[in-house]
């Protein structure tokens, strides 16, 4: 049972006792991480923002290292999506122009999707999974603003790889993943719901847990682990909160008129944290609609469009 409905086990849904030996998060994470790992110049900027010494000049020289990693991060702070009345040619600009967090930000942010543009599946349509995914990002870095969160940047990144773990899981246990996304549509279901069913974790944990092995600031991995129930965080309560109403925003967007708001449920503890109120979804809607489009153009590799 899961919240009171049954989830069937026939030749559809599928019994966990009947499928492979049933792999665990950590087996998951280990069995990809060298397909989706993180360039080693993305390491290293990483590990130096550490240094309170570190300067624009010294991140500058180890980005520039890796050409490709620089070309995304020029096109990025170019875009519309920042709005700066003039060009930044180089990175060591882009660092003083925006800021050491949010460059570190963005060095994940452009490294995570290169990384996972590597992973074949054929049961998630990326295209899709990336529009939602930087959708939610920038819903996230509204709310933070709109909350007077500190450093807001971190949640567009938050919200960008909230997701990450179905990738994973998508890959490694394709079968299984299939029979998630059946019930889910068959249930009405939230999959992570499904998820913790059928395969005994769920994708959050999955993604948390890569962030961890990618060494990345412990709040984010928290963020992530406990984005769909913000109240099992413990230093983050916040920040999961602000994704948790982010993704449900993102589901209400992309389900448009099909979507009946006083029908969705949000969660309480983290709508109460931020402290968020109905009458701000249209508004947020509309301002999140052109830094989507100038996000996703800027974030997303060519290699995800057809032709």
């Amino acid at each position: 049972m899961v919240d009171g409905r049954k989830i069937k086990t026939d030749k559809t849904a599928g019994s966990p006792a009947a499928s492979p030996k049933q792999l665990t998060p950590q087996e998951l994470v280990s069995g990809v991480i060298r397909l989706v790992s993180l360039p080693e110049v993305c390491i290293r900027v990483n590990e130096m923002l550490e240094d309170p010494y570190v300067s624009a000049s010294d991140i500058g020289k180890v980005i520039g290292q890796d050409t490709g990693l620089t070309a995304r991060l020029l096109k990025i702070v170019n875009s519309a999506f920042y709005g700066f009345p003039s060009r930044i040619e180089t990175v060591s600009r882009a660092v003083a122009v925006i800021g050491l967090r949010e460059l570190r930000g963005l060095v994940l942010a452009a490294s995570a999707v290169e990384a996972f543009s590597k992973i074949p599946t054929d049961i998630i349509n990326m295209v899709n999974f990336w529009r939602h995914s930087v959708y939610c990002g920038v819903v996230a870095q509204l709310l933070a603003e709109r909350s007077n969160v500190l450093h807001s940047e971190r949640l567009f990144v938050a919200g960008l790889l909230h997701d990450i773990g179905k990738l994973i899981i998508g890959h490694r246990m394709p079968q299984r993943y299939r029979e998630v996304l059946d019930l889910v549509k068959e249930t009405g279901l939230p999959d992570y719901q499904i998820e913790k069913k059928l395969l005994g974790f769920t994708h959050a944990e999955v993604g948390g847990l890569l962030l961890k092995e990618w060494r990345m600031p412990s709040a984010l991995c928290e963020t992530v682990l406990c984005h769909h129930e913000p109240k099992l965080a413990t230093e983050s309560m916040i920040e999961s909160s602000l994704v948790n109403i982010a993704n449900e925003l993102t589901l209400i967007a992309e389900a448009g008129a099909d979507m009946e708001l006083e029908k969705h449920e949000f969660d309480d503890y983290a709508w109460d944290m931020i402290k968020f109120e109905e009458s701000e979804i249209e508004p947020t809607f509309e301002k999140a609609g052109s830094m989507f489009a100038e996000a996703l153009e800027s974030i997303l590799p060519r290699s995800y469009y057809p032709g």
